[in-house]
């Protein structure tokens, strides 16, 4: 269908259609709905490019990935740009991913500013005063934080709630008899590590089990780091009867390690992995499956997606913000610890 189909249809002039599907304000809200619904109806698509130029955008969102940060190029961002995109793509909008070294993550997030190629930025991986966010918000630029800080100018954000999910997973070995549980999770100073470990001391210390120090782990997420560690403590007298992974990827190494130590899983020591829901490595089917506290990186990236949508829309940032609860699915890896005369 042409354009002069469709405003015959609706008995609207061309230039009233074509200045409401490219979303022109001087057309007013009733009329520019009806046309969509036209335009939906009879499948007509307006010109892409006309419709970003008649509301000031480019129509692409940014994200900068530290390039040193090898793990945020893994099965984590692959699952998390899945969902962003798809999402974005609804609305035609591109993702322009820039890659950036630590030590100019500022001066880059300006430059992308200024560049006008985008308009709004995803900030990844939060720290709990972050500088970036500081900035974003002086400058008045659209961004949505996936994590959270403590920055008290409102801002939009979407987390999970890493404190209750550690706290679930320790106080479920706690309830099974454990009293050597460790924690190895991601590296200090990240908002979503320094509230796990608060949610993994409130329930140790709530049941009044000394919290060993030799026992919280923070380092970055693989299967290699996650195997060295798990070996260091089960190397430890009395060693761990229970180990809490901060991913899966440092949970397969934790597997390893067990097993190399000659203890067997789910019984001798136990673990649990927050599992981020992977289609390619699914819990229930390792042996024994994974007890995890279940949440979705690529839902995540949809409804970051979603988001940065209704920011563009001029909604109040200060309404944006979820906090998403976290599931403890149970599986064979976590039962109670065995005496030793059992072993």
């Amino acid at each position: 269908m042409k354009l002069k189909e469709l405003a015959e249809q609706l008995g609207l002039s061309q230039t009233t259609v074509s200045r409401a599907l490219n979303g022109y304000p001087e057309v007013n809200k009733a009329t520019r709905e009806r046309v969509s619904r036209a335009a939906a109806q009879f499948g007509y698509s307006a010109n892409v490019n006309a419709r970003r130029l008649a509301i000031g955008r480019v129509g692409a969102i940014g994200i900068l990935m530290p390039n040193d940060r090898s793990e945020r190029f893994g099965p984590h961002t692959s699952e998390f740009f899945s969902g962003l995109a798809e999402r974005l793509s609804q609305d035609e909008m591109d993702l322009l991913m820039s890659p950036v070294t630590n030590n100019d993550e500022i001066s880059a997030y300006r430059r992308l500013i200024s560049s006008k190629r985008v308009d709004a930025i995803i900030v990844t991986g939060p720290t709990l005063m972050d500088e970036r966010v500081t900035m974003l918000i002086e400058e008045k630029f659209p961004f949505v934080l996936h994590g959270r800080t403590n920055i008290e100018a409102p801002h939009a954000w979407l987390d999970i709630d890493n404190a209750g999910a550690f706290r679930q997973a320790a106080s479920h070995l706690l309830d099974l008899g454990h009293k050597h549980i460790a924690m190895i999770d991601g590296l200090r100073g990240h908002t979503f590590s320094e509230h796990r470990e608060l949610g993994y001391r409130e329930a140790l210390q709530g049941r009044g089990v000394p919290v060993d120090p030799r026992f919280i782990v923070h380092e970055r997420f693989s299967d290699e780091i996650g195997f060295r560690e798990a070996q260091r403590l089960l190397s430890y007298s009395p060693h761990p009867t229970a180990i809490i992974a901060g991913s899966m990827m440092t949970a397969l190494g934790v597997f390893r390690a067990i097993r190399s130590k000659g203890y067997e899983l789910g019984k001798e020591v136990s673990i649990i992995a927050h599992d981020d829901v992977f289609p390619y490595l699914n819990a229930s089917n390792m042996v024994p499956s994974m007890t995890t506290t279940r949440s979705s990186i690529r839902s995540a990236g949809t409804r970051i997606a979603e988001m940065l949508v209704r920011v563009l829309d001029g909604e109040p940032v200060e309404d944006i913000h979820e906090v998403w609860p976290v599931e403890l699915i149970l599986r064979q890896s976590s039962g109670p610890p065995v005496s030793p005369g059992e072993r």
